[in-house]
């Protein structure tokens, strides 16, 4: 299976948080999952430390690199695709990573993992990261 995890998502499984779902982790930790997390996660959580809500005990600089090394998660870098392909997505949802990530499902054929239902307004694959 080849999994996208949104941005909320990933930070459960940093954390171990009990907000992931048992369906939700055994898909992720399935070994012949491919887990990708976009570099718009990375952006966003970038922005919320810079601006003073770290989302870590430590600057991303110092964890996030080594968090996906340690989880085998694929980092997804943005292509001019992925961007341009936001601009077909319907104005269901504002929040413009999330509009990103799930353009970036739709473009690279994965299933978006998130507990967000706004993606649910878009025609990709998701898996309820609650469930």
């Amino acid at each position: 299976m080849r999994l996208l995890l949104d941005t909320s998502v990933f930070l459960w499984c940093l954390s171990n948080s009990p907000r992931l779902g048992r369906k939700a982790r055994r898909a992720i930790a399935a070994p012949d999952s491919e887990v990708w997390v976009s570099a718009a996660s990375a952006w966003e959580i970038a922005i919320k430390a810079a601006a003073g809500r770290p989302v870590y005990a430590r600057s991303p600089e110092q964890w996030l690199m080594v968090e996906l090394e340690h989880n085998r998660f694929r980092p997804l870098p943005i292509s001019v695709e992925h961007a341009l392909a936001v601009a077909t997505l319907p104005p269901r949802h504002g929040d413009p990573f999330d509009r990103l990530i799930i353009a970036q499902g739709r473009v690279e054929g994965l299933t978006i993992v998130t507990a967000d239902e706004n993606f649910e307004a878009y025609e990709v694959k998701l898996i309820d990261a609650t469930a």
